[in-house]
């Protein structure tokens, strides 16, 4: 399908990107790697009047390690995400198993938080690894927890004359280990489930911190808590791991669609997130 007629601006600094937004409020859109805005803009489920393309700041596309960190900026894309020896490896992990290789070479993964669609890999790795999400409007910047940026389905917390311009993550315990595992659609390969972990050991292999991300489940990414607070201070038996996939899905209106039920989503949310929390531990040491 064609999409309906738009203005189409590609501006060449974020400073010109945001005075567009105020221009044209509501009425615009941000195209970033484009994956899912322009499918949805074929299909008509959105109609926006103006679309400003970011493809052309440079300036946003960047890994560099400051700050006892790594920093990304918005416009980087998952296969540079997926090559990198900077980032944790959870995150290139996690780039690695999206969609195909087309995509990962266009996709970026300031569009992929931004839309949050909730079958969408990075949110959950973003979420395990405690991310900051940093937001860029008219003279002033923002820094929001990814507990607090994905609120609902394809809604986070990024205001209408805001754009991602970057994503930071501490540097990771070095007795830590993480892991990311998803149960595929076969086609797209969007997460039906998808849990991201990081598990931090003591010595004597029991659980000091745990850090667990769900995508695919629910309406939106979130953190696993009930499982996390089960983990953290316990050693890490077969009988602890269990109980803390059990309590994954705590409080959680799982989706239903012709892909998997409510009730399926739930069983393989328990399946991987004990397969994934067993995989961490066992890069921890």
């Amino acid at each position: 399908m064609i999409p309906a007629a738009f203005q189409y601006h590609s501006p060449s600094s974020v400073a010109d990107a945001i005075d567009l937004l105020e221009t044209h409020g509501s009425n615009a859109k941000i195209l970033a790697g484009g994956q899912s805005l322009i499918p949805m803009m074929k299909l008509r489920l959105a109609d926006p009047q103006v679309i400003i393309d970011l493809g052309n700041i440079n300036s946003m596309n960047y890994i560099t390690e400051r700050d006892g960190g790594v920093a990304i900026g918005g416009m980087t894309t998952y296969a540079e995400i997926e090559s990198s020896n900077s980032v944790p490896y959870l995150l290139s992990e996690t780039a690695g198993s999206v969609a195909d290789v087309q995509v990962r070479n266009r996709g970026t993964i300031g569009g992929s938080l931004s839309h949050n669609d909730p079958a969408a890999d990075l949110p959950a790795a973003i979420i395990a690894l405690k991310g900051e999400i940093i937001t860029s409007s008219s003279n002033t910047h923002r820094t929001i927890p990814a507990d607090d940026f994905f609120i609902d389905l394809f809604t986070t917390d990024l205001a209408e004359n805001e754009i991602l311009s970057e994503i930071f993550i501490k540097e990771q315990p070095s007795n830590s280990g993480a892991a990311y595992l998803k149960f595929a659609n076969k086609a797209s390969h969007y997460a039906i489930v998808g849990v991201a972990a990081v598990i931090e050991t003591d010595k004597e292999g029991k659980c000091i911190s745990a850090s667990i991300g769900v995508s695919g489940a629910g309406p939106t990414a979130y953190r696993a808590e009930d499982s996390e607070n089960i983990l953290e201070g316990s050693s890490l038996t077969d009988a602890n791991i269990s109980e803390a996939a059990t309590q994954a899905g705590n409080n959680v209106e799982f989706n239903e669609d012709v892909h998997a039920s409510a009730e399926y989503r739930a069983h393989l949310l328990k399946v991987y997130t004990s397969r994934v929390i067993r995989e961490a531990v066992s890069r921890s040491s």
